[in-house]
C-alpha cells in the first residue's frame, strides 16, 4: 500500500498544507515583482488573432446537474471582471488578481471543482472552463504563459472534445493561478462573452503579427499498464511563416495520465496496446 502524502492524510494537514502553498505563491511574488495588466476598454482592438467557444452545461456521468447549471452564474461574474482587458508589453495576465475571490456575497454560487483527483463542489466552481478558454487563446498565439496547472488525471471520457487532450489548466483561489505575459512589442487585449449555451472568447491586437500559431495533438490513444489504463498523447505548438510553412514546432505537453472513469468507455479503436 502507497504510503500517504501529508495532505492527504486528514482535513486538517490538507488545510496545513494549503496555507503553506499559499505562503510560498505569496513569497515568490514579493521576490519577483509583477506588473500586473489592469487597463479595460470597451472598445474591442481590430485584429482577432484566435477566437474559441466551448459548451457550458455538459452532461457528465455522476455529476449533479445543478452544479453544471450553476455554472453559467459564475462564469458571466468572472468574465465580467476580464473581457476588455488590455495586457500592454511587459504586463502579466493573472487569472485571480483580476477576479479575486468567488465569494457567495458577489454572487458566485456552488459549482463543480476537481480536487485531488476527485469532483466535489464548492461557491465558484466552474471556473477551469474560463481559464481553458484563455490558455487555449494564448497558445495559439505568441504571447508566454507564465504560470500553468495541468490536470494529471483523465477524469471524464472525450465526447465532443476540440482541442487536444491536456491543453486546460487547473486554478484554484491563490495557490494555483493562471498567468501569462505579453513578451511581444504591442498590447494584446482578451474578450469574453457567453450565452445560455456557449462561452466564446477572443483574442485581440492592434495589429497583425508575422506570424502565425497552432496546435496539434500527435500519437493519441490509451495504453494498458500493469491493469492501468492511461491517455497518451504528445502536444505541440506550431509557428507559421506567411506562407503558411512550420518555422517552429515546440513540444509543450507529454500526456501520460491515468484513467479515473469506467474503462468500457474508451473507445476500442483508440486502444494502442494492453499490457497486462
Amino acid at each position: 500500500m502507497a504510503r500517504k502524502l501529508f495532505c492527504e492524510i486528514s482535513p486538517l494537514t490538507y488545510a496545513i498544507s494549503l496555507w503553506k502553498e499559499n505562503i510560498m505563491h505569496d513569497v515568490n511574488d514579493l521576490l519577483h515583482p509583477i506588473r500586473y495588466a489592469e487597463t479595460r476598454q470597451k472598445e474591442p482592438l481590430p485584429y482577432v488573432i484566435k477566437s474559441h467557444s466551448s459548451t457550458i452545461v455538459r452532461k457528465l456521468e455522476g455529476v449533479d446537474a445543478t452544479l453544471q447549471i450553476n455554472k453559467r452564474t459564475n462564469l458571466k461574474l468572472a468574465s465580467s471582471t476580464i473581457t476588455g482587458l488590455i495586457i500592454y508589453p511587459g504586463e502579466t495576465f493573472s487569472f485571480w488578481h483580476q477576479i479575486g475571490k468567488p465569494r457567495a456575497d458577489k454572487g458566485y454560487l456552488e459549482g463543480l471543482i476537481i480536487t485531488s483527483s476527485k469532483v466535489a463542489s464548492a461557491v465558484g466552481g466552474g471556473l477551469c472552463q474560463l481559464a481553458n478558454l484563455i490558455h487555449w487563446l494564448v497558445l495559439n498565439s505568441p504571447l508566454t504563459v507564465a504560470e500553468l496547472h495541468h490536470h494529471s488525471d483523465a477524469l471524464f471520457p472525450d465526447a465532443g472534445r476540440r482541442v487536444p487532450f491536456g491543453t486546460g489548466t487547473s486554478v484554484s483561489w491563490r495557490n494555483l493561478d493562471y498567468r501569462f505575459t505579453n513578451d511581444t512589442d504591442q498590447p494584446v487585449q482578451i474578450v469574453i462573452w457567453q450565452d445560455d449555451e456557449t462561452l466564446y472568447g477572443e483574442l485581440r491586437s492592434l495589429h497583425p503579427f508575422e506570424h502565425t500559431w497552432s496546435v496539434v495533438e500527435e500519437d493519441a490513444g490509451y495504453v494498458k499498464e500493469n491493469g492501468v489504463f492511461y491517455r497518451i498523447s504528445k502536444v505541440y505548438q506550431l509557428c507559421h511563416g506567411n506562407d503558411g510553412s512550420i518555422i517552429d514546432r515546440r513540444l509543450i505537453l507529454n500526456n501520460h495520465s491515468r484513467v479515473l472513469y469506467d474503462y468500457d468507455l474508451i473507445p476500442e479503436d483508440q486502444i494502442i496496446s494492453k499490457n497486462l
